[in-house]
């Protein structure tokens, strides 16, 4: 059985509001990245710097996603 990402099978949404969420996704990814850089949570540090690594993933992937969907 072939799973299905979610954001591939959102309707409604046009492709302007998925670049936009993707935007805000980065900018996020970005003020975590920068909290955890200037010592914020420390106890929490390896795990935040996990997902922000992970998140900033799935960012690229579905922008290229969106691309391609785009292309076709």
């Amino acid at each position: 059985m072939e799973r299905r990402c979610p954001a591939l099978t959102l309707t409604g949404a046009s492709r302007e509001e998925l670049e936009d969420l993707l935007q805000q996704l980065d900018t996020d990814r970005a003020w975590l990245l920068q909290q955890i850089d200037s010592g914020r949570w420390v106890d929490l540090r390896l795990d935040l710097a996990a997902l922000e690594r992970e998140l900033g993933q799935m960012i690229v992937r579905a922008g290229e996603l969106l691309e391609d969907s785009g292309s076709r």
